[in-house]
């Protein structure tokens, strides 16, 4: 496939997302996600051969949209931060204070092109250190390109969307704290955001996937412990409705509890 094809698909994919959606507040949203410098990194990682097609909207969030996308012999998930929408205010607490990013100017431009390169950052940190999450594989100024987490083109399941009979509830608790923990131990983070709308489940084995990693701190970061905290409650409080009866305390004790 040639330059001008590859360009002409991303193009058609485009406008066929737009036209589907008659909203004008969607419509809002879509052009404000494919805005002409988005555009032209999208060309950029065509003619790369990264990307070889783009299709539909995957989830739809407050700073960006998740879409699927076609490359080279595999799914991708391809997350685009929305450069004139994105709440770049509510990001500043939680990029500003890491120690990884102390130089970023406070504009819009500059926090969101940090905060796509810290999401990259995370993941890869999380998926060396064992759990699963997609896995990164371009972050280009706000573009930020991973493995596709889903079969045949349909996303896994939210966590908040899947059921569970208790024993299997039990076993998801279980490996979800394992990855908080290896995340706090092993990857010196805190994912800052955890809940049942930021895990997927893979309906094969029932295996949690973490995403959403752009907000996630290292534990230097001032606030890391109060995070911390709320991923606990977030979780204790999703579980308890399978019978899990956790204290806080307790929970956050297995978490931080020194690798044997």
């Amino acid at each position: 496939m040639d330059q001008n094809e590859k360009i002409r698909r991303i193009d058609s994919a485009t406008d066929k997302a737009r036209a589907r959606e008659k909203d004008s507040e969607r419509l809002k949203v879509e052009e404000n996600v494919f805005d002409v410098p988005t555009l032209k990194v999208l060309y950029t990682l065509s003619n790369k051969g990264i990307i070889k097609a783009l299709g539909g909207s995957i989830s739809t969030g407050k700073e960006a949209n998740v879409f699927y996308a076609e490359g080279e012999n595999r799914e991708l998930a391809i997350k685009i931060y929305r450069m004139a929408s994105s709440t770049f205010k509510a990001m500043d607490a939680y990029i500003m204070k890491d120690p990884r990013f102390t130089n970023i100017r406070n504009n819009r431009r500059d926090i969101i092109f940090a905060w796509t390169r810290k999401e990259f950052q995370n993941l890869t940190r999380a998926k060396s250190a064992g759990i699963r999450v997609p896995e990164p594989l371009v972050a280009e100024k706000n573009i930020l390109i991973m493995e596709f987490m889903g079969e045949e083109r349909v996303p896994y399941p939210l966590l908040k969307n899947t059921h569970l009979e208790n024993e299997e509830a039990k076993l998801v608790y279980d490996k979800i704290v394992e990855y908080m923990h290896l995340l706090n131990k092993e990857a010196n983070l805190v994912h800052a955001d955890l809940s049942e709308y930021n895990i997927l489940i893979d309906p094969a084995d029932k295996t949690p996937v973490f995403i959403d990693m752009g907000q996630s701190v290292t534990l230097e970061h001032p606030n890391a412990r109060e995070f911390l905290y709320r991923d606990v409650l977030n979780i204790l409080r999703f579980f308890s409705r399978y019978g899990i009866t956790d204290k806080p305390e307790d929970l956050l004790s297995k978490i931080q509890a020194e690798t044997t």
